[in-house]
């Protein structure tokens, strides 16, 4: 009896540990009940390394582990939910540097007893697949866009409108987040919530439900979001300032500035705590800004926006097309090489990639002539490899499915006159094992293709950062823009976020899968030449194929062979 009450006791502290160590953090004596929100959240991110999953990677974890054919209101127990936390983190590992590696036992376990506490508070020992996508979706690493249009493309119809029923239900499910961590009061679900964000007299569509969640300020329901990753994205950001209360020579973080105090900032530590010194007041006006700009840039962006060189705002998403193919919802595909919408979707997959970086080269229009012709050259030079791909794609499927037809024609049962000769026996005996090693290789094949389109996606992820960062340098990029800002009632932040020469936080696994010719294309250094940088990469991905190819051929062969074994041993056994 006491060994027993001690296991019981020793889980019911694994369960509540995760939130022992977000109490330690002591974010409660922070007064503003947003910026409160999004620390806690983002420490419960942190903590579970989601931060490190990419919300693409999530899209493909949720389609590997069958979820995506299954309805939303469909339930699963605790047992698999351990399982598809298992095959992320695990997957993480793998795209991982070694010397990076997580702890993926202990991110399961905080996880895991996160969402049950979140989700299964009365301990029915199951939860919804849509309560499952809400969260992990939006407690992920990534861009807010691309989590936006994967939650759009599920609380969406076939024609593209959202549903208010199923937005409200995404409601009911986020906002059991803030709840988890004690903030329920302030960002709870209500039965007003739907009608503070939407009017349900319009039809909403893509651009439409983007324009609300990212406008500036967001829902108030919703306002903890963006803020957690603006968070995300300042954890590095230095500020060689002075703080006007606790004297600190730098911040890091976000810097405040009062709108009536001049030369009156903060650190974040001082603003969230309610800080103030001399004749500054907590009911004064401030600013938010999260990098630093020196008074030369400053300078120069003055001019720049007087003499209009430059364009006084831009919007805060790219306007999508209203009739487009959803492209992050990817339900009714199957994990087997034999269902012919898994090729469909294989195709759709590379396609949804070559029209990104065709949206993004459109979005480039203000560049001067010289770069107009170079990116023209780049993106015929990408798509000309995405096509490339997708043949080498459609080669190694129609390969792969072969070799299958093969396999099971080599696998089909043995006269049983056959089975009564002893060395026809021992000859059997050795086509199992030689069978069973097929089919390792077999697996192996199917995991090379998969990790294929992991660089795939890592290759498009680097050309856009790279187009992005050649326009950055040229200070002629729509995506630049310096600074924006929100006023506010007295003790709300106005947000600007210029642009400065601070770096920013980066995932650890934004370059993962990708070889090392790619990584020399697209490293940080001395800008190099995009085009034969592409042809690097192409021949990288070239040769991964080839290599793929020799497998499929050498498999082949040993079927044949296989083959031509039985046939002998078929004719060996009538004759005798």
């Amino acid at each position: 009896m006491i060994e027993e009450g001690s296991k019981s006791s020793k889980s019911m502290v694994e369960k509540r540990q995760l939130f022992m160590e977000m109490r330690a953090q002591n974010f409660d004596v922070i007064r503003l009940s947003t910026y409160r929100t999004a620390c806690k959240l983002r420490f419960v991110q942190k903590r579970c390394n989601l931060h490190l999953v990419d919300v693409w990677n999530m899209i493909e974890s949720f389609r590997d582990n069958g979820l995506s054919t299954l309805d939303h209101n469909a339930e699963i127990n605790v047992s698999r939910l351990e399982t598809i936390l298992s095959s992320i983190f695990y997957q993480l590992n793998k795209r991982l540097p070694t010397t990076h590696q997580i702890n993926v036992e202990q991110s399961i376990g905080l996880l895991l007893n996160f969402i049950v506490a979140t989700y299964d508070s009365e301990g029915h020992g199951k939860l919804t697949v849509f309560a499952m996508k809400a969260m992990l979706a939006t407690m992920c690493g990534g861009k807010i866009l691309d989590k936006l249009r994967y939650i759009f493309s599920q609380i969406s119809d076939s024609n593209g409108v959202m549903v208010f029923a199923k937005f409200d239900q995404f409601l009911r499910e986020v906002l059991k987040l803030p709840t988890a961590v004690f903030e329920g009061p302030s960002f709870g679900y209500t039965e007003h919530s739907v009608r503070t964000c939407f009017t349900q007299q319009k039809k909403i569509l893509l651009n439409t439900f983007l324009d609300v969640l990212m406008a500036d300020p967001p829902p108030q329901y919703l306002v903890w979001l963006p803020l957690m990753h603006r968070l995300a994205n300042v954890e590095n950001v230095f500020h060689p300032v002075e703080c006007s209360y606790c004297r600190s020579e730098s911040m890091m973080g976000f810097r405040y500035r009062c709108q009536q105090c001049h030369g009156y900032q903060l650190c974040q530590s001082c603003f969230w705590r309610g800080h103030a010194s001399g004749p500054h007041s907590n009911q004064h006006q401030m600013k938010e800004h999260s990098s630093w700009k020196s008074p030369a840039k400053k300078l120069s962006h003055a001019i720049s926006k007087s003499l209009g060189c430059m364009p006084i705002g831009e919007p805060p998403h790219p306007v999508f097309p209203e009739a487009a193919e959803r492209p992050q919802d990817l339900a009714h595909t199957t994990n087997t090489l034999e269902s012919p919408s898994r090729l469909d979707e294989e195709h759709r997959l590379i396609a949804r990639y070559a029209a990104r970086l065709a949206a993004e080269a459109s979005n480039s229009t203000q560049c001067p002539p010289s770069d107009l012709s170079f990116n023209f050259d780049a993106n015929k030079q990408q798509r000309q490899l995405i096509a490339e791909l997708e043949n080498k794609n459609r080669e190694i499927l129609q390969e792969i499915q072969r070799l299958r037809l093969e396999h099971e024609q080599a696998s089909q049962p043995t006269p049983e006159k056959a089975q009564q000769n002893p060395t026809l026996l021992a000859e059997l005996r050795l086509l199992r094992h030689r069978k069973d090693e097929l089919e390792r290789r077999m697996s192996a094949l199917q995991e090379s293709r998969r990790e294929l389109m992991v660089q795939l996606e890592s290759l498009m992820r680097l050309l856009k950062d790279e187009e992005q960062k050649q326009a950055t340098q040229t200070g002629s990029s729509p995506h630049s823009s310096p600074s924006h800002s929100v006023s506010c009632t007295m003790p709300m932040p106005i947000r600007s976020t210029s642009a400065g020469s601070t770096p920013t936080h980066t995932p650890q696994d934004c370059l993962a899968g990708v070889g090392d010719d790619v990584l020399d294309a697209f490293s940080q250094g001395v800008p190099r030449n995009l085009r034969n940088d592409l042809l690097v990469a192409a021949d990288s991905i070239t040769n991964t194929m080839s290599s793929l190819v020799k497998e499929l051929h050498s498999v082949d062969d040993g079927l044949e062979e296989e083959e031509e074994n039985m046939r002998n041993g078929r004719e060996k056994a009538e004759s005798e």
